[in-house]
């Protein structure tokens, strides 16, 4: 479309708003996958309530909504702000950015001071899982940890002797071969290593955007 001169501010707000508007999408979009995801709710659902990965999971979604729902409606707040040319919709759109960050700058802190409390509760409840099924023939455990071969497409814990027990031979998938390639902490290592740098990527993205659309807010 062709702005007037008139229209040259609404329209270059439009970018930014969509920008914004799309950034709190993938941060929900992120949530949701994170909390309703298949290895995500086969272990929380396995876990303890003695085990802190329940509460990391549910505390992590609603805390991802909140956010992109706020970055949703300072995008919203700023675009009707310039259209209208209103102060007080710019104040709230500001406050709303605001608020955006303080929530920003603790979840980024809490990823580096934090970094393995996520990972070694996952690997905590496998570890439950897996001694249970061992030493007894629990067949409500065994389904559980099949359940978890199969999501993560590992079998069992490696060995320093290479061999394997029963507990391998009867819950890990059809064709896989026990071997360090395959064992199961590493591959849970391993994929939450990826997730949680894929989320401290988006949080980054997200930081940066808003410091800048604040300051320009502010002006």
């Amino acid at each position: 479309f062709v702005c007037t001169q008139r229209e040259l501010l609404p329209c270059k707000s439009l970018p930014e708003t969509l920008l914004f508007q799309l950034l709190g999408l993938s941060i929900a979009t992120l949530s949701t996958v994170t909390h309703y995801g298949l290895r995500f709710t086969l272990i929380s659902n396995v876990s303890l309530d003695s085990n802190s990965y329940r509460v990391i999971h549910h505390r992590a979604f609603y805390f991802g909504i909140c956010l992109s729902m706020t970055l949703i409606l300072a995008a919203l707040l700023s675009s009707a702000a310039t259209v209208r040319e209103s102060q007080c919709l710019t104040t709230m759109g500001f406050f709303c950015f605001a608020l955006a960050f303080c929530g920003l700058i603790p979840a980024a802190c809490w990823r580096y001071t934090h970094s393995t409390e996520v990972e070694d509760s996952m690997m905590d409840v496998y570890d439950f899982v897996y001694e249970e099924v061992r030493r007894n023939t629990s067949s409500f455990r065994r389904h559980e940890l099949t359940a978890i071969h199969e999501a993560f497409l590992c079998c069992g814990k490696h060995s320093p002797f290479g061999d394997t027990t029963n507990v391998e031979h009867k819950t890990c998938p059809l064709g896989q071969v026990h071997d360090e390639g395959q064992d199961c902490l590493r591959e849970i290592q391993d994929f939450l290593k990826k997730h949680m740098d894929f989320v401290f990527s988006l949080l980054g993205i997200a930081i940066g955007f808003t410091v800048t659309v604040s300051v320009l807010s502010h002006f």
